[in-house]
C-alpha cells in the first residue's frame, strides 16, 4: 500500500467496482443517497436505507454501506438487535449519545434521527430491522501486530489515507486501520474491508483483559456479552469482529460520559478503570475475532 493512488476527479464519469455491473459517478456516490452496487445481495432496501433528504439527513446505507458492516468512521451495524438500536436511535435524538472526539461527524446521526422522528416512525423500524436482518459479517478487518505503519493523513468521508510518500512511522501506542484499497472504499465499495495495525503483544493483553478483567483492572467483557462476545438478549450487542477504532471510540465515550445514555450505566464499571493502553488492547482483541 505504497503511496495514495489517485481518484478520477468529479468530473461526471461513471465509476466501476470490481464484480458490479453498475456504474455510478462520484457525484452519486457522495450524494445523500447510498451507492447500492450490488442490490442482488441483500434484502429489498427500505427507503431510508437507500435514499436519504438532500439538505436534512444521509440514508443509512451512505455511512454504514448496504451491508451495514460501516467503516472506522461509522459504526458496524449489521446483526444489531433491533432494541439495542432503537435505543441508540433515542439516545442520539435526545442529546444523551456524544463523542469526546470534537471533530467527530456525529451530528449527522443527530440530525438524521431527529428528522426520522418528525416522519413516519415506520421508517425508523423498517430500517433497524433491515439492518438486524443481515447477519454477521464476512472477515471484513484484518488485525495485524506491527511495530511501524504506514503514515497516514486525514482522506474524504473520514478515511485514513497512506501519505503519497509512502513513508511508514512507529505504531506507538495506537490502532491504525486504513482501507485494504483505499479507491474502493471511497467508492463505498461493501466488497472491499480493512486492516487495523496494532500494536505487538496488544492480542495477548487484550484477551486477558476481555475474558477476565486481567484480575481486577476490569470487568470482563464476557461477562455482559457473552463467552463468544456475540451479545446477549436484545440490549446487549454483539462486540466481536467490529471495527477496533469504532470500539475504541466507544469505550472512550463511555468512560469520559460522553455517552450517557439509559443503559449506558451497566458499561461504567468495566470502563472506569481502564488505561489508554487497556483500551487499544482490548479493541485490537475483539477486532480479531469472528463475527
Amino acid at each position: 500500500m505504497k503511496g495514495l493512488p489517485a481518484i478520477v476527479p468529479d468530473d461526471g464519469q461513471p465509476q466501476h467496482v470490481p464484480g458490479s455491473d453498475k456504474a455510478l459517478t462520484i457525484k452519486q456516490i457522495e450524494s445523500f443517497g447510498a451507492a447500492d452496487w450490488f442490490p442482488d445481495a441483500h434484502p429489498k432496501a427500505p427507503v431510508t436505507v437507500i435514499d436519504g433528504k438532500p439538505g436534512e439527513y444521509f440514508s443509512c446505507g451512505s455511512c454504514h454501506l448496504m451491508n451495514g458492516y460501516g467503516s472506522p468512521e461509522s459504526q458496524g451495524i449489521n446483526g444489531l438487535p433491533v432494541a439495542y438500536m432503537r435505543q441508540q436511535f433515542e439516545d442520539f435524538k435526545n442529546g444523551l449519545r456524544h463523542t469526546s472526539v470534537v471533530e467527530r461527524l456525529d451530528y449527522h446521526m443527530m440530525r438524521t434521527t431527529v428528522h426520522l422522528s418528525e416522519a413516519d416512525p415506520k421508517l425508523t423500524t423498517d430500517a433497524l430491522e433491515y439492518f438486524h436482518s443481515l447477519g454477521p459479517a464476512a472477515k471484513w478487518i484484518r488485525v495485524v501486530e506491527a511495530e511501524s505503519v504506514p503514515k497516514t493523513m486525514p482522506g474524504p468521508n473520514g478515511l485514513a489515507a497512506p501519505d503519497p510518500s509512502g513513508a511508514k512511522e512507529p505504531i506507538g501506542n495506537r490502532i491504525i486501520e486504513v482501507p485494504d484499497n483505499y479507491n474502493r472504499s471511497r467508492l463505498h465499495d461493501p466488497t472491499s474491508g480493512y486492516v487495523a495495525y496494532v500494536p505487538r503483544g496488544s492480542l495477548k493483553k487484550g484477551a486477558a483483559l476481555v475474558k477476565t478483567g486481567a484480575g481486577g483492572g476490569s470487568m470482563a467483557c464476557v461477562a455482559c456479552h457473552g463467552t463468544d462476545l456475540r451479545g446477549m438478549g436484545d440490549t446487549v450487542p454483539p462486540i466481536a469482529g467490529r471495527s477496533p477504532i469504532a470500539t475504541g471510540r466507544q469505550l472512550y465515550d463511555f468512560k469520559t460520559g460522553a455517552r450517557h445514555g439509559k443503559d449506558s450505566a451497566l458499561m461504567m464499571p468495566a470502563v472506569e478503570k481502564l488505561t489508554d493502553q487497556d483500551i487499544v488492547d482490548i479493541s485490537a482483541y475483539l477486532a480479531s475475532l469472528p463475527q
